[in-house]
């Protein structure tokens, strides 16, 4: 078991690609910085690559104390070791072990990116400690921890016994398909480490006084070439057109409530968020499950965590898978032809009736307002 005091502070690995951070960057250092405050502890940012120190300071202005700057040639594009045994893989995993090893921070939070999702389980496995995949929820404070859990489970709590004392981190992802959420810790080892889905956290505003106060390091690390077993010859860029949900400031989604003419309901879930404005239109996961429509629309703990300006849910039930990636919208709309459905207690506008017909009277209205300006 892990001597406690030593470890201290809470790091987020801060992905780059060709020189630029990526956007989970900034929602992990804001959510960072609200666990460090209630730790009473620094925010570390470590970044690594080549020629990457001029790009650092931005993640200051979104909570970093300071960050950590592992710089070399080697480190210009992220390798993997896929036939390792031992876990002795490429350099990203060696330099993040030793620096984990060496500052030892008390949690280490990495974004859940492609890169992400193969870089850390081979650390954790070298690091000797648990990780949990996919965290869409974390927690310090047990006080806060119960208050998520009135707003986001059908828990009986006064059956329940809490520790008002513990200090361990409280990551909670989807389970069994996402049809249940499981809160995981990590009690005997350090650091605890969790990747985090795109979208879920909050980026919080941007702060160029902190930037600039951000201290930047630039630590001592070993690195040869004999440590990377792959050579990357070329990076190709595919385009590939995928629904940006995360990005959106307007989703329609869709749910079951489509069956009777998928296509038509589909058709008019287009319609409306291009008369909202250049909308996206999203979808529950009965719907990609049932392959009418692919899985880069669909929005829940499964599926993408989305903030937008308008949440429209056309046929939707409102099941908390759904709802829990949905729910932090500014403004929700929800149309189903069941009055009871749960959609209505999480929408600040609510229409009972066959979205069928009561989606072409909205777009028709849209229209009319739009014309009258």
């Amino acid at each position: 078991m892990a001597d406690f005091n030593e470890y201290k502070g809470v790091w987020v690995f801060c992905e780059q690609r060709q020189g630029a951070l990526m956007p989970t960057d900034f929602e992990l250092v804001s959510e960072a910085r609200k666990l460090a405050d209630e730790l009473g502890c620094e925010v570390t940012g470590l970044l690594l690559g080549d020629n990457v120190e001029g790009i650092a300071k931005e993640l200051g202005g979104y909570g970093a104390d300071k960050v950590m700057v592992c710089d070399s040639p080697l480190l210009k594009d992220y390798t993997t070791d896929a036939y390792a045994k031992d876990y002795t893989t490429d350099a990203y995993a060696k330099v993040v072990c030793d620096m984990v090893n060496e500052y030892k921070p008390e949690v280490l939070l990495i974004g859940a990116t492609n890169i992400g999702r193969d870089l850390v389980p081979r650390c954790a496995a070298r690091l000797h400690t648990g990780l949990t995949a996919d965290a869409t929820h974390l927690d310090i404070d047990t006080a806060k921890y119960i208050d998520f859990l009135k707003e986001s489970s059908t828990i009986d709590l006064s059956k329940q016994k809490f520790d008002m004392e513990d200090r361990n981190l409280k990551m909670t992802r989807p389970a069994f398909g996402g049809h249940l959420m499981a809160t995981i810790i990590c009690p005997r080892f350090r650091p605890q480490m969790s990747t985090v889905r795109p979208g879920v956290m909050k980026k919080a505003p941007f702060d160029q006084a902190k930037a600039d106060a951000c201290q930047i390091v630039k630590p001592a690390f070993a690195l040869a070439a004999e440590d990377i077993k792959t050579e990357v010859l070329s990076v190709e860029k595919a385009a590939e057109k995928l629904v940006d949900l995360i990005g959106a400031d307007v989703i329609v989604s869709v749910g079951r409530g489509i069956s009777k003419d998928v296509n038509k309901g589909i058709e008019l879930a287009e319609q409306l968020a291009a008369a909202l404005g250049g909308g996206v239109v999203g979808a529950s996961r009965a719907v990609t499950d049932a392959g009418w429509m692919t899985a880069d629309h669909q929005v829940g703990q499964t599926g993408k965590t989305v903030h937008p300006k308008i949440y429209v849910a056309l046929g939707i039930s409102g099941a908390i898978q759904h709802t829990a990636g949905m729910q932090d919208s500014e403004c929700i709309i929800a149309v189903n032809k069941n009055e009871g459905a749960p959609i209505f207690g999480v929408a600040d506008y609510g229409i009972v009736g066959d979205l069928f017909k009561v989606v072409p009277e909205l777009i028709k209205q849209i229209e009319a307002a739009k014309a009258a300006q």
